[in-house]
């Protein structure tokens, strides 16, 4: 999907397009566990696993060490190793996961608004279909 201009090279995607690799960024940053990293690093900074442990209710060790892995993968944050007892590793945005702050903050905080609207449209749709699957 890379295209040559006079300029050098670009590349062109589009998510539309089911073997574009952009799908796969989607993905990532659209995983809630991604996004609340994301979002944990970029309001409060550099952190540490622990600290975004206990920032991010109910991750699993697990999760939380997947994630950090392929937001680390992506560029989109950086794992810093200093040598002490005991080691100590911080986690921190980089630029290119700083690029992303503002529109996870306020997709973050759209759901937070508009929970509520979300929940009665969802009781709403399971009274109408749980009434016609038993008539």
């Amino acid at each position: 999907m890379g295209v040559s201009t006079a300029d050098g090279p670009t590349a062109r995607f589009d998510a539309f397009v089911a073997s574009c690799p952009s799908r796969r960024l989607l993905e990532t940053i659209g995983d809630k566990w991604a996004s609340l990293v994301i979002v944990a690093l970029g309001l409060e900074g550099r952190m540490r696993y622990s600290e975004l442990s206990a920032r991010i209710a109910g991750v699993s060790q697990k999760m939380l060490t997947q994630t950090l892995r392929g937001l680390e993968r992506d560029g989109l944050l950086t794992r810093t190793v200093t040598p002490s007892v005991p080691v100590r590793v911080d986690y921190e945005l980089t630029p290119l996961g700083l690029s992303l702050i503002e529109t996870l903050r306020h997709l973050k905080e759209w759901a937070e608004a508009h929970m509520a609207e979300v929940d009665r449209a969802r009781e709403e749709y399971d009274r109408k279909n749980d009434s016609a699957g038993r008539s």
